[in-house]
């Protein structure tokens, strides 16, 4: 298996299952039982210098070792094999006992999740997060094998959501040939996937849900053309036949008339059509306040060389600062209430809005105040203090960076900050932030800033003020329109 995993590059773990057979098995079944399990339990018992051999085995093949333990001796000895890796059975999930010699271990732990309600899930990660015990999900199905219609495979989207800083996997119990499920499941995004393995002998038959090495390399294989079909999380740019391919049906502006050089063009004097000339400004570049550099001629395109383009009014910057906020809270998935109010501060004015600047939305403010506070990609907040507000910073996305009294502070969400009366602060963010702050009846005239030129500013020009987002309060500026000299 180590061959295997690491012909294909793929990081794997092997594991045992531990079981203390004297003690596990009660002693009036140890000479004949009824219970299934019990017979191919004793008759695979191996000592425990033979797993120690083993266990050496896996690490020289480049392997990490794992151990399923189902008492509280077999968490012991997995302990002294220095065991990498300790895994919880889905019919262990709720054996108390057990689980708290698991997490007595210091081990990482992974858990399984066959045939629990999610409550028992929740007590589960519950359990674990209050011991400090790092640990991994495993989506299960306990059914040997499990046919495709119980898999139920968007329980890993719903694990995922649930716990968004756990590590989802995989544990898969269908027939050995299918691959299409590990392919689906690491589209869904599972973190970690488990195959059971076996290797059959003349007097040893592989079960219907495991696997040789042959096909657990063909199932490695389908995994990785899977992550490789889903590609990166992040938005990639466009490669230049997308582009090409799409310009190519894109529509370009065209002079409707003569034109002057100098003239100052409205929507009256183009047209759009395709096909799109190499250099030309497309439909969607047009803009009021566009003026020609050069004479144009009817029916000629409006080259990018040929015009000068006004720069982006205050309202065009801000517009495209609200569009990245609220990508920026539908991908923290935080939903705003019905009513609320915004006030975007750019203590340098509009055009530097998107490098100095916050902006703030408000809740509540009453004898206390409740703010949402949203910083883009870039954005800083520049050093001030506030003679009678204090407040409490808590981050919900994003990093951020806080400077107080000249410490400075990295804060990840669900990390917390005081910053008391009087005392100098500031804060910027590389990633885009969004943080709750909460704190005492906010006052208009409250910021007190270390650069005195914003200081000396009235607060209504440093502030814009609206309802919401501004939707039927922020107006575009109609354009200043000046002709050049001929």
């Amino acid at each position: 298996m180590g061959e295997v995993a690491h012909e294909n590059g793929v990081r794997a773990a092997l594991k045992f299952q531990f079981r203390h057979l004297d003690t596990f098995i009660h002693g009036d079944h140890l000479e004949e039982s009824s219970n299934k399990h019990v017979g191919r339990f004793l008759s695979t018992r191996l000592s425990n210098r033979q797993f120690a051999q083993l266990a050496e085995e896996v690490r020289d093949s480049g392997m990490t070792t794992m151990a399923t333990p189902f008492d509280e001796e077999s968490v012991d000895f997995a302990f002294d094999l220095d065991i990498d890796i300790l895994k919880v059975a889905s019919c262990s999930a709720t054996d108390w006992p057990l689980l708290e010699r698991i997490a007595e271990a210091n081990k990482p732990v992974i858990f399984s999740t066959g045939g629990l309600t999610m409550k028992q899930i929740d007590s589960l990660v519950s359990f674990f997060d209050h011991r400090r015990v790092r640990f991994a999900i495993m989506h299960c199905v306990s059914i040997y094998p499990t046919p495709k219609e119980h898999l139920h495979l968007n329980q890993i989207s719903a694990l995922k959501r649930r716990y968004p800083d756990k590590v989802i996997g995989f544990s898969t119990h269908e027939e050995p040939d299918e691959t299409s499920p590990v392919q689906i499941a690491t589209g869904l995004g599972a973190g970690m996937l488990e195959r059971h393995v076996g290797i059959e002998t003349d007097t040893i038959k592989l079960n219907k849900y495991s696997s040789t090495p042959a096909q657990v390399d063909r199932w490695m294989k389908a995994a990785i053309e899977a992550r490789q079909i889903c590609g990166s999380f992040e938005r990639v740019p466009p490669q230049p036949v997308e582009t090409e391919a799409l310009r190519s049906l894109m529509r370009g502006i065209y002079a409707r008339r003569p034109i002057a050089k100098g003239e100052p063009l409205t929507r009256d004097d183009v047209y759009f059509a395709m096909p799109l000339n190499e250099g030309q400004l497309t439909s969607g570049q047009w803009t009021d306040g566009i003026v020609a550099t050069t004479e144009l001629a009817k029916d000629q395109a409006l080259l990018g060389e040929c015009v000068t383009r006004p720069k982006p009014d205050d309202t065009q910057v801000l517009t495209s600062a609200i569009h990245g906020m609220k990508a920026m809270l539908n991908e923290a998935q935080i939903s705003l209430p019905p009513t609320f109010e915004t006030e975007f501060s750019h203590h340098f004015g509009m055009a530097e809005f998107q490098e100095v600047g916050a902006t703030l939305i408000t809740f509540v403010n009453r004898e206390y105040c409740k703010k949402l506070i949203i910083q883009l990609p870039g954005q800083r907040h520049p050093a001030h203090y506030h003679k009678t507000k204090e407040e409490t910073f808590v981050v919900l996305h994003g990093e951020l960076e806080l400077v107080v009294e000249g410490r400075q502070y990295t804060l990840y969400p669900g990390d917390m900050q005081l910053v008391q009366q009087g005392v100098w602060h500031e804060f910027w963010t590389e990633t885009g932030v969004i943080f709750e702050e909460i704190s005492s009846k906010h006052g208009l005239c409250d910021s007190f800033y270390e650069d005195k030129s914003i200081n000396s500013m009235d607060a209504d020009s440093r502030k814009t003020r609206v309802n919401q987002w501004g939707r039927y309060q922020i107006v575009p500026a109609k354009p200043t329109i000046r002709r050049m000299a001929a």
